[in-house]
């Protein structure tokens, strides 16, 4: 069976390690190797050949954008697949990546099987899925083949039964902060935005900004956040209506309000980019929010 390598390139570790972990899971076989960047990526492209590249767009020293000109300007890499890991989904950076020549969008925040749907994909197109598929198959094959569990407990199976680890998955406890009324818990908010998750957008309230992580209130919905679970807040502010877009994950949860029903949800989002851009960015827009007090900004 031949390797197939794949290159995920982002500046976020958080972002890095979740693609990784997704593809291992889905692809035993498959080898996996990453970048922080655009300009360490090319680097890697030009020692050894890579079947699909999962890239951010917004990246220092090198974008996404700028590494996908490069690509397909070699002509060893015109069958390379190009996959775009992004939260710009404008109708005008769409076109402007299809023109560069990507070959597939999936869009932050993702689900694993959104993103595994555009690995197969791309992967059908050069004729390695097949192939894939099977190595996965025989590996599976071979651990059941190979397992000694029924030797070790006697064909007792409730003998290797464990406590489950706590996953990303799990429902979060609602701890209540303090009490506050769902009037009180709007009215306490220091700015607005959008949080998207992969089940949907919610509009939240800012209720404290740092270069690190935001302290946001959302109306409790069907779909309650996971904990952990990757996101993407939109930020637009000031005259111009600039907007941030900013990858991260979800911290912390906890209701806003001291009852089992309450209306109102505290979210911690953590920043994962290193883009000095929205580094900058952020700065400005806490330096704004002191002055206009539409924030407050935390250490």
């Amino acid at each position: 069976m031949s390797k197939v390598n794949v290159l995920v390139v982002d500046d976020a570790p958080f972002i890095r390690d979740l693609v990784r972990k997704c593809l291992r899971n889905a692809f035993p076989g498959m080898v996996i190797e990453d970048a922080v960047n655009g300009r360490k990526a090319m680097a890697m492209l030009g020692k050894e050949p890579f079947d699909l590249v999962l890239c951010d767009w917004e990246m220092p020293e090198m974008s996404g954008l700028e590494l996908l000109t490069w690509c397909r300007q070699q002509p060893e890499m015109k069958d390379l697949q190009f996959i775009m890991v992004t939260s710009r989904g404008d109708k005008e950076n769409v076109i402007q990546a299809i023109q560069a020549g990507v070959s597939d969008f999936v869009g932050k925040p993702f689900t694993n099987e959104q993103l595994l749907t555009k690995v197969k994909k791309a992967l059908s197109k050069i004729g390695k899925l097949d192939s894939l598929m099977a190595g996965a198959q025989a590996r599976v094959n071979s651990a059941f083949a190979n397992d000694s569990l029924s030797a070790l407990t006697g064909g007792k199976p409730e003998a290797a039964k464990v406590a489950a680890p706590a996953t990303a998955s799990a429902k979060p406890l609602l701890n209540a902060p303090k009490p506050q009324t769902a009037a009180a818990a709007a009215q306490a908010g220091r700015g607005q935005g959008q949080l998207r998750l992969a089940s949907g957008t919610q509009p939240c309230v800012i209720k404290a900004l740092s270069l690190k992580e935001a302290l946001l209130v959302v109306r409790r919905s069907a779909a309650l956040p996971q904990v952990l679970e990757g996101a993407v807040l939109d930020l637009e502010q000031g005259e111009n209506a600039e907007v941030a877009r900013l990858n991260g994950y979800l911290h912390a949860i906890a209701a806003l309000e001291p009852k089992p029903e309450s209306d109102w949800l505290q979210l911690t989002f953590k920043f994962v980019d290193q883009d000095a851009q929205k580094l900058d960015y952020l700065s400005r827009l806490i330096a704004r929010g002191t002055q206009q007090k539409h924030f407050t900004p935390s250490a």
